[in-house]
């Protein structure tokens, strides 16, 4: 290894094969990469928000009550017209404090850098950017492909690869991605994080978050937890041969002439087996006919009643003609729900392998 005038290691040749290797170059690679990651991952901040940061934007605020100075990281606006602030973490402290001690001058200051912005198309005015590298005897301020180009490299060198075996690739979105999807995870409000993201509707921040099936089942033995733990212990115990035949023995009286009870495990019957006016009645499409002779039966005993002058039976006959009505109506929905539904049918194998060899040889005359 041969040391630079300055002091550092700039070359190096392999023991192995002789290839001599740039250490200078290596090592920035390794610490801008470093501090790409580190930031994104902990501001959740895009790409040219990153590269829009400077010494200036390291801020802080004293607390009026009780004087505690707190760091604050100013994110100049990207997509959206306002500016934010973002809490620096101690973790995110200790990232910004290597980047600004490492960009500093003999003189203390961080040099002036014009970037270009693709976007707008201009040159910005010289700032003291905190995302800017030597190349050669100048400094320069990173490039959206550049911060790429440090991602792509620093994965590349870890060989970690996605469960089909291929080698993994990340944007710097997507540590915008896994930020939200932590945050809201470890019980940040979404309306919290949508403020720090900057997001003017709550539902994009809701899709940055990515759902995992084992969150959901994680969160539904969550619940069962809790409910358990609010319910007596008794009732977990193990059910006796005469409790579980009581069990079953329920189901089979939920069968009526009519349809099925739906009503819960042990709960009586609120309408005294009138089950043609009950809600939780579920009639069976098979036994439209004995509906429809329980109403005109309804029907006919009303008006008897009505001529016989037997009022006190007339109210309670006309709820019954109700409810009857009622069950007749649900079957007559559900037999023109069944009428009206669209069959997409299934292809078959000759039409599939049809349309394949379409797609793959087209005719000649095509462009």
């Amino acid at each position: 290894m041969a040391p630079t005038a300055a002091g550092h290691l700039t070359w190096a040749e392999e023991t192995s094969g002789g290839r001599r290797r740039n250490l200078t170059y290596e090592e920035e690679e390794a610490f801008w990469a470093f501090a790409t990651i580190e930031v994104l991952r902990l501001t959740g901040i895009r790409n040219e928000e990153l590269l829009e940061l400077t010494h200036h934007s390291v801020t802080q605020y004293r607390l009026p009550s009780t004087g505690e100075v707190v760091p604050l990281l100013q994110i100049a606006p990207s997509k959206t017209d306002t500016e934010r602030l973002l809490l620096v973490s101690p973790e995110l402290a200790d990232v910004l404090s290597a980047i600004i001690s490492r960009l500093r001058g003999p003189d203390g200051a961080i040099p002036l850098v014009a970037s270009y912005d693709v976007r707008e198309k201009v040159w910005n005015p010289p700032m003291p950017l905190l995302f800017q590298r030597d190349v050669g005897s100048e400094h320069r301020a990173f490039t959206p492909t550049a911060i790429r180009k440090l991602l792509i490299n620093a994965l590349s060198t870890t060989g970690l690869t996605s469960a089909d075996g291929e080698a993994l690739t990340f944007s710097p979105h997507d540590f915008r991605r896994i930020f939200v999807t932590e945050a809201i995870t470890n019980g940040l409000p979404p309306h919290i994080a949508q403020v720090i993201c900057g997001h003017r509707s709550i539902e994009t921040t809701m899709g940055y978050k990515a759902v995992y099936p084992a969150e959901t089942i994680e969160a539904h033995r969550a619940f069962i937890a809790r409910r358990r733990a609010s319910r007596p212990g008794e009732e977990y115990r193990t059910p006796t041969a005469e409790e579980w035949d009581a069990f079953l023995a329920h189901f089979e009286k939920r069968k009526v002439s009519i349809g099925t009870c739906a009503r819960a495990f042990g709960s009586p019957c609120v309408h005294e087996h009138a089950c043609v006016r009950c809600s939780l009645l579920r009639p069976d499409p098979a036994q439209q006919a004995r509906l429809a002779d329980i109403r005109d039966n309804l029907i006919a005993r009303i008006a008897e009643a009505e001529r016989e002058g037997w009022l006190g039976e007339v109210e309670g006959l006309q709820v019954s003609l109700a409810g009857a009505q009622d069950k007749l109506a649900q079957l007559d929905a559900e037999a023109t729900r069944r009428s009206n539904a669209v069959s997409l049918g299934m292809p078959a194998l000759g039409q599939i392998a049809l349309g394949r060899r379409e797609t793959k040889e087209p005719s000649p005359t095509a462009d």
